[in-house]
């Protein structure tokens, strides 16, 4: 059974789900602290998240900070082939303590075509299990925060993600396909984007003095740091997927 959050609910459920847009859509489902913290990143970050939870409650307390809210069973195939999930690009189940429940959730979603699919596990047991039954990547909250992982899933090639300040943040990203062969000066990434390259590593050497005619290679990685809403625009830029 489904309790409808806000107005809009409705109509996705008669429309089969929130459809094909031009930007990706996430649905998170579990809002303890790591998964509301996923679902408010990614919606901070101008992506459409669909937050889901069987705790009435919990839907309550982030229906004001994510795109759309439900409460719903994750166990119950129908409830969520109702909410149209497989139409999502990308599902994050981050269920706390009940790993049955995030098992079973883990295999209907993947019984229903999800594209791809996030788990959060508690423990190295339980991820090995939801990799087996098809989780596209398996998270631990104790090593990847909310932050980190909403980052990694608008781009990919996003390696790691550094706060510094409330403001600015570093990050580490594998070089995506535009970059590789341009210099840094062709992508201007300090003009387009308003941030800066501090390093640049190839293979096992660190080049913390990059010049503007060197060049991007393939698995480069580069260290960039700058403001949290310029990287995001860059993150998104270079999205690949």
């Amino acid at each position: 059974m489904l309790w409808y959050t806000d107005k809009i609910t409705a109509a996705i459920i008669r429309q089969g789900g929130f459809g094909k847009m031009a930007k990706k859509q996430y649905a998170v489902i579990g809002m303890g602290r790591f998964g509301s913290s996923v679902a408010k990143a990614l919606t901070d970050m101008g992506f459409e998240v669909l937050a889901i939870d069987s705790n009435e409650q919990r839907i309550q307390e982030v229906v004001n900070t994510v795109t759309h809210a439900v409460s719903a069973d994750s166990t119950d195939e129908e409830a969520l082939r109702a909410l149209g999930i497989r139409n999502f690009d990308v599902v994050v189940v981050a269920i706390g303590q009940d790993i049955q429940s995030s098992i079973l959730t883990t295999l209907i979603l993947k019984d229903l075509g999800v594209k791809t699919l996030i788990v959060k596990a508690q423990n190295e047991l339980h991820g090995k299990v939801v990799n087996k039954i098809g989780a596209d990547k398996v998270v631990f909250p104790e090593r990847d925060m909310g932050l980190r992982v909403a980052h990694h899933l608008v781009s990919p090639n996003i390696l790691d993600y550094i706060e510094i300040s409330d403001d600015y943040s570093i990050i580490e990203i594998k070089a995506p396909a535009p970059m590789i062969g341009q210099s840094l000066k062709q992508l201007d990434i300090r003009a387009k984007y308003k941030c800066n390259v501090m390093a640049i590593k190839k293979g096992s050497h660190m080049n913390i003095a990059p010049y503007a005619d060197d060049l991007i290679d393939k698995d480069d990685i580069l260290v960039i740091v700058g403001k949290n809403s310029d990287l995001t625009n860059l993150e998104i830029a270079y999205s690949e997927g």
